[in-house]
């Protein structure tokens, strides 16, 4: 595998989620533009990426669509930003399927946008290349596992098993960055609801699958609580 230019990585951040348990507290716009400290943490989030030399966006829209498309349409930026919309509930492997006509690199990193784990992507990118990876997951040790996606490494950092949200404990979890080869779209139907986590993640164990492990932290607003502490975290961070 060639080596790879992040400049030349598409980036496919997943924002059409509904954010049931967050609406409580923000209710009139979609999770990823929560406001974190006078920002949007979608902002943030594509701030801290592109800070890292990647330039074209894919925005995967849904509940809410226009409030992001709206957002991004009338402010200027450095980076091109795309959307792609799903017209019905897809979840994340669907969200992923639905901007395959969109995605032009080889591979290509996918985010979710309600969650931020301020890894170094170019070690990521780096190691996706070294392994020849179909598909890696940044992991990252969490105390508590139960909200998360549960990660088992061999001694290569193979996943051998990954179970979403059924762990107990001190465990890897899934930090939700991605970086696939476009092999991975043949594996998702199209049109029908599909989740990486629960439904093509599973699947892979057998495959080049690799966690690439951080010792950042991950921060995630899906939760009213988590919400609150991210604010108090990313206050203190510059994330661009």
């Amino acid at each position: 595998m060639r080596p790879l230019k992040q400049t030349d990585v598409d980036v496919v951040i997943l924002c059409g989620g509904k954010g049931t348990r967050l609406s409580e507290v923000v209710r009139d716009r979609p999770k990823p533009m929560s406001e974190i400290n006078g920002r949007s943490f979608l902002d943030i989030l594509i701030g801290y990426v592109s800070g890292f030399g990647f330039k074209r966006f894919i925005l995967s829209v849904g509940y809410k669509a226009d409030y992001i498309k709206d957002y991004y349409k009338n402010n200027r930026f450095s980076f091109e930003i795309l959307f792609s919309r799903e017209n019905e509930p897809l979840g994340t492997a669907g969200g992923v399927k639905q901007a395959e006509n969109l995605v032009q690199s080889n591979p290509f990193l996918v985010m979710n946008g309600d969650s931020f784990c301020p890894v170094d992507l170019l070690q990521f990118l780096d190691f996706h290349s070294k392994k020849g990876a179909l598909v890696s997951v940044v992991v990252v040790e969490s105390e508590d596992a139960r909200d998360f996606g549960t990660i088992c490494l061999d001694d290569s950092q193979r996943i051998v098993r990954f179970e979403e949200k059924k762990g107990r404990g001190k465990s890897f979890i899934n930090a939700g960055i991605y970086l696939f080869q476009k092999e991975v779209f043949s594996l998702i139907p199209s049109h029908v609801r599909y989740s990486l986590e629960h439904d093509l993640f599973p699947t892979l164990v057998d495959q080049k699958f690799y966690g690439y492990v951080t010792q950042e932290k991950l921060i995630d607003i899906g939760t009213p609580e988590r919400y609150e502490q991210a604010k108090r975290i990313l206050h203190h961070k510059d994330t661009m």
